[in-house]
């Protein structure tokens, strides 16, 4: 049998590299090196549509190729290729080359049953996001814990059954039941007037954006409990905290993305009201006349309820119920009010079980405003995501700009912590980014530590070393870097709650620091880190970047062993055409001595 090559991370195979504008063409071209082969097929369609098989023709250059029009609606769309044989009996049999499953490379199957198919994302429109969310550097604030604002140290309107801790430095505990259940939950006293007396330290350190976790009325101290989307909580502050927080936030340069958790509410919400501390007949639990019993599923009432994953506190919401849709999303609804006050944009939480039509919607009243950006919360590749049986829609134009890039944390701890290879990493962020539409790759919210995470110096087993090098990933990748709030001041911690503790303002960790401040400094430097192309090389050892464009690039190793290695330029590889020639990473490479845990960067012009 003789040889067969394809591969459409390079271009002589395929081209455009990667996702494909509905009503565009791309050239696939497989080579085949078999004189038993009578014809080649490639076998194509939209997922859900009609497949097509078409005959390939017949180039010089031994490749078979077809220009293939994809003009049956935006989605994913699936191929592989049919080859047709003749025995030397004359008998016509097929056998089908499809993907690995690895790398770009394919395979040889005989029967149909063991085809995997290669994917290609057909999406309706390109998601340019506003021009400052591509310039910005983002830091995320766990409000109650970040800093107290009040001259006296006094906490807002404090909660009843709650508890406040003794003093900053103690650790987060959860009081629970038998059941699990939380008793009491617990405050540091974070503030609106604490954030922005924390203005010039985040401008010291170099983010131009925040991003808040839930600021809305609740009972718990994270807020993912919404009581009421038209107040701000009262241990925060006023309304008239929060528009002098955004005006000043404005003034000094930076934008303000909120969190949006429109999948549930809280038991003890104005919606739910299960302690009546609404009023009486007020929320659906009280009263089955109230406006908000059907946004509600009750299977008896009012005891049993759908809940978000099976937590009692957490009412699920219907959001194929129209008056909900309209209260979150119409013109004078949740999403208008806080727009209206200077919000830049918002996070999704939980974007996967939000229906893609609701996320429409969301979508909507935001290009209703000027220079809002819209991110969703999924955790794993958007394109193909499947929720609730449905595929879906997230990347594919009129959803979302772009979503949180929790595979690059997931790929650096692996990484940085030798638990995969360099190849490995450079493997699952080229599949990452042929599946992605451009934009929505280069619109990604960067992150390697969130509050539903353990802190990245835990995962890192406290070397500090290796956190500069994770902050080096988080910039010098596609996508806007997030910082969450004390990993750059060397915060430690595991599960939730132990993640979020406060931030120590009296021992914050100067090495982590710098190596955090340095890498933004890079990022806001370098306009080759917001818009510039990007290619990975890797040795067995050692893991590249490199961010280009016609003019210029940037060229960043990192070593993420614990022993020295002398770089050789001619060890590297790539799965993709590089746009440095051996001989230039060579000049520029060979003999370089780089420490264990470190990197450097090269800035280089053509």
């Amino acid at each position: 049998m003789g040889s067969i090559d394809y591969n459409p991370w390079l271009e002589e195979y395929k081209s455009p590299f990667g996702a494909i504008a509905e009503g565009g063409f791309a050239r696939f071209a497989i080579r085949v090196a078999d004189p038993g082969i009578d014809r080649v097929f490639l076998s194509i369609g939209r997922e859900g549509a009609v497949n097509h098989r078409i005959q390939m023709d017949l180039h010089e250059d031994g490749r078979y190729q077809y220009e293939f029009f994809f003009n049956d609606g935006k989605g994913l769309y699936f191929y592989h290729f049919e080859l047709e044989y003749i025995s030397t009996n004359q008998q016509r049999f097929t056998r089908y080359y499809c993907w690995s499953g690895t790398n770009g490379h394919g395979m040889l199957v005989e029967q149909p049953e063991a085809i995997n198919n290669y994917q290609v994302t057909c999406y309706g429109k390109a998601e340019v996001p506003p021009k400052w969310y591509r310039e910005a550097i983002v830091y995320q604030i766990f409000p109650d814990r970040f800093y107290n604002g009040n001259p006296d140290g006094s906490i807002n309107s404090p909660k009843p059954n709650t508890f406040l801790y003794g003093t900053t430095e103690d650790t987060p505990l959860y009081v629970k039941d038998s059941e699990g259940e939380i008793l009491r939950w617990d405050f540091y006293g974070g503030n609106f007037a604490g954030i922005r007396a924390k203005i010039p330290y985040l401008k010291e350190l170099g983010v131009n954006a925040i991003y808040l976790n839930p600021i809305f009325e609740a009972r718990s101290n994270h807020r993912y409990d919404t009581a009421d989307y038209l107040k701000v909580d009262g241990i925060l502050g006023t309304e008239a905290e929060f528009i002098d927080l955004m005006t000043e936030l404005h003034q000094e340069g930076f934008h303000v993305i909120l969190d949006g958790v429109f999948s549930h509410v809280g038991r003890q919400s104005r919606y739910f009201n299960y302690d009546g501390s609404y009023g009486e007949n007020v929320g659906a639990y009280q009263n089955i006349q109230s406006r908000y019993f059907p946004w509600f599923t009750f299977t008896t009432y009012p005891t049993d309820y759908r809940s978000w994953w099976g937590v009692k506190d957490l009412p699920e919401v219907d959001k194929e119920n129209e008056d909900f849709q309209q209260f979150i999303y119409g013109e004078n609804g949740v999403l208008s009010k806080w727009n209206r006050l200077g919000v830049d944009g918002w996070r999704l939480d939980v974007a996967d079980e939000l229906p893609d039509g609701f996320i429409a919607g969301i979508r909507q009243n935001l290009e209703s405003f000027k220079n809002k950006v819209l991110l969703g919360e999924v955790w794993e590749d958007a394109s193909n995501k499947i929720s609730y049986d449905q595929r879906r829609q997230y990347i594919l134009g009129d959803h979302l700009h772009g979503v949180m890039n929790y595979p690059l944390r997931t790929a650096t701890i692996a990484l940085l912590m030798e638990q995969c290879s360099p190849e490995d990493v450079a493997l699952a962020f080229l599949r990452l980014q042929e599946n992605y539409p451009r934009e929505v790759f280069y619109n990604s919210l960067n992150n390697i530590g969130t509050h539903d995470t353990e802190r990245i110096l835990t995962e890192l087993n406290g070397n500090k070393d290796k956190l500069a090098l994770a902050f080096g990933l988080l910039v010098l990748f596609p996508g806007v870097p997030c910082v969450y709030y004390g990993d750059e001041a060397g915060l430690t911690g595991g599960k939730d709650p132990d993640n979020r503790k406060f931030f120590p303002w009296e021992l914050i960790d100067e090495v982590c620091y710098q190596a955090c401040q340095k890498w933004l400094t890079l990022r806001k430097e370098q306009p080759l880190l917001q818009d510039g192309d990007f290619a990975l090389l890797f040795t067995e050892k050692l893991f590249g970047i490199i961010r280009y464009d016609e003019t210029a690039f940037l060229l960043a190793i990192l070593n993420p062993l614990d022993v020295d290695v002398v770089v050789n330029g001619g060890d590297f590889a790539s799965y993709r055409h590089l746009p440095l020639s051996p001989e230039l990473l060579e000049e520029l490479l060979d003999g370089q001595f780089i420490m264990a845990n470190h990197s450097f960067v090269i800035k280089g012009k053509f």
